[in-house]
């Protein structure tokens, strides 16, 4: 039996931008993310879907063995292809910048759809709280590979600018 597309669903709403808490993991949960050059790559490529607006990345970890990331697609796109966008530049790049030989990812994803506001902020504080909970961090911001982290970083900049000013 096949599964029905996503991309036919004509239900009042998916016509909207649309937010999902998603987790990718590693193939064979192997921890592909312990060097900072993987883990600021695959930010990087977050980073340019973002400035090109392709979708929103409100909050996101990069953990040793999988991805949380808290997503808004537009209407017109379906969750799966912003991960296939984004699992798919890592990989290319991780194997062109990087020399990286090897399966990269497990095959598919899970999401859950966010539908309000308390979901929203209970799916943002699993994020920011994963790395503690893993023991590699104190701190939601004191791990360097996390949407915590970069937002201290900005407002430390912003700070130190309107000092100079």
């Amino acid at each position: 039996m096949t599964k029905p597309s996503r991309l036919l669903d004509t239900r009042p709403g998916f016509d909207k931008p649309r937010t999902f808490f998603v987790t990718s993991s590693t193939a064979g949960g192997r921890a592909l993310f312990q060097t900072e050059r993987m883990c600021n790559l695959f930010i990087d490529v977050l980073r340019g879907y973002t400035v090109d607006r392709k979708f929103t990345i409100h909050d996101f970890v990069v953990m040793p063995n999988h991805v949380h990331l808290l997503i808004s697609v537009p209407g017109e796109m379906m969750i799966e292809r912003a991960m296939q966008l984004i699992k798919g530049a890592f990989s290319f790049r991780a194997r062109k910048e990087l020399g990286f030989r090897g399966e990269i990812w497990q095959r598919g994803f899970s999401d859950v759809g966010v539908r309000d506001t308390e979901s929203f902020q209970m799916h943002r504080q699993y994020i920011e709280q994963n790395p503690l909970r893993a023991g590699l961090a104190r701190l939601p911001e004191e791990y360097p590979y996390c949407s915590a982290h970069l937002k201290l970083k900005k407002r430390t900049a912003a700070e130190k600018t309107a000092e100079n000013v």
